[in-house]
């Protein structure tokens, strides 16, 4: 069961003006569940991305942002689970675009003004047809107050739906961020294999927009670690509708973009550590902060040298306080004028080593009350500088196997 994380409640997730949403069961893998997701925007809704950086990424990523490209203004989005138009070579290209135009069919719009997105099993032909004989459905359900089972349409091996909402006030006037995402294995930056899909009814300019899901990305998605694999993929997309009655965004320095960019960034990494609460066969939830160190690179290889490690992510599954594997892993992440005599490591309140050794004070009887927990925060004090990084990353379980041995199945 996912670590510590509570599904969503449809009644906390709160429209968003200026998007509807519909749901429909497509049947593209199994039968009987919810499988193609239609988001309709307003007329002059902006949109801004960040995407997968797998050099073979999907073609509805590649389709994705062509479309974005055209600036011929995002009417929706449609997103189908089961199968990933991944690996699919021109086929694929053409399929993603079918969709694309079978949905602007039904909306009455352009298909460049159609964002596509798929997720699901790689190098299998897209069910075209099952998605245009889906889409109807989807869109005659269409409401804003759909963001519960927008979530649950868009999951794979998730175990439970990540979706949250927050409200901040801009300029007196109460603004409405609600998010949605998917995401259980696979998980790695840049980014993570994952969709997530935040809304905003705040008006801003495209430039700034695209600066917000940039900076929140890097601050949520792009800190997340289950088992190393970039997807190919993962998009987060960020729409804003407009509808809030305050005045435009336009600049970076101002207080409301402050204000902004902390709420939008605080929905991005509840939803990023929701995904690895929810890793395949996750029992721990491990935050891994690198302090002192010369620069956020250096901190960041520290980090997924630790978080990344199967020798250090199986220990915590079995709540052994085989903690040298975390000096190791330290070791071995390529900070080539590290000073291993300088640092600290600490597992929550328990000072583990100093000294370029085991710390004089350290009782394993102290490890092992940490190991247990389920939430647990490795912390690395590098004592070099004062640049910090933290990181979210899950053990590895039996169950973790046998989810991926078995995933086509």
């Amino acid at each position: 069961m996912p670590v510590n994380l509570n599904p969503p409640v449809a009644k906390q997730l709160l429209p968003v003006a200026g998007v509807t949403l519909g749901i429909a069961e497509a049947n593209i893998k199994r039968e009987n569940r919810k499988d193609l997701l239609v988001m309709q925007l307003c007329e002059g809704a902006k949109v801004a991305g960040v995407f997968t950086q797998n050099r073979f990424c999907a073609a509805p990523v590649i389709v994705a942002r062509e479309h974005l490209a055209a600036d011929e203004g995002i009417r929706a989005l449609v997103v189908n689970t089961g199968n990933a138009n991944a690996g699919t070579g021109e086929q694929g290209l053409l399929d993603a675009r079918m969709t694309c135009a079978a949905l602007a069919g039904l909306l009455g719009c352009k298909s460049n003004q159609i964002l596509p997105f798929s997720t699901g099993v790689i190098m299998e032909p897209l069910p075209v047809a099952k998605i245009a004989a889906g889409l109807p459905a989807a869109v005659a359900n269409m409401t804003g107050d759909n963001w519960f089972d927008a979530a649950h349409a868009i999951m794979t091996t998730d175990i439970v739906a990540k979706a949250i909402s927050k409200q901040v006030v801009v300029e007196g006037v109460t603004v409405t961020i609600t998010g949605i995402a998917k995401g259980s294995g696979m998980i790695h930056p840049n980014m993570a294999t994952m969709l997530g899909y935040i809304a905003t009814d705040v008006t801003i300019s495209q430039a700034l927009l695209q600066q917000l899901v940039t900076t929140a990305a890097n601050r949520s998605f792009n800190c997340i670690t289950v088992d190393g694999d970039t997807s190919t993929n993962d998009a987060l997309m960020l729409i804003a509708t407009g509808q809030a009655a305050h005045n435009e965004v336009t600049s970076q320095d101002s207080a409301v973009y402050g204000v902004l960019l902390d709420a939008i960034s605080e929905v991005a990494i509840y939803l990023a550590q929701a995904i690895v609460r929810d890793g395949e066969g996750a029992t721990k939830f491990i935050t891994v902060k690198i302090e002192g160190g010369r620069d956020e690179e250096e901190c960041k290889k520290i980090g997924y040298a630790i978080a990344h490690s199967p020798l250090v992510k199986t220990a915590f599954f079995a709540s052994d306080p085989n903690l040298g594997r975390i000096l190791a892993a330290i070791g071995y992440a390529g900070v080539e004028d590290l000073d291993v005599s300088a640092l600290q490591l600490y597992l929550d309140d328990v000072l583990v080593a100093e000294n370029g050794g085991r710390a004089a004070s350290y009782q394993e009887a102290d490890g092992q009350r940490v190991m247990a927990q389920s939430d647990i925060t490795i912390r690395v004090v590098l004592n070099r500088s004062d640049v910090n990084a933290t990181l979210w990353t899950c053990d590895f379980s039996y169950d973790y196997v046998k989810i991926n041995a078995s995933y086509r199945s």
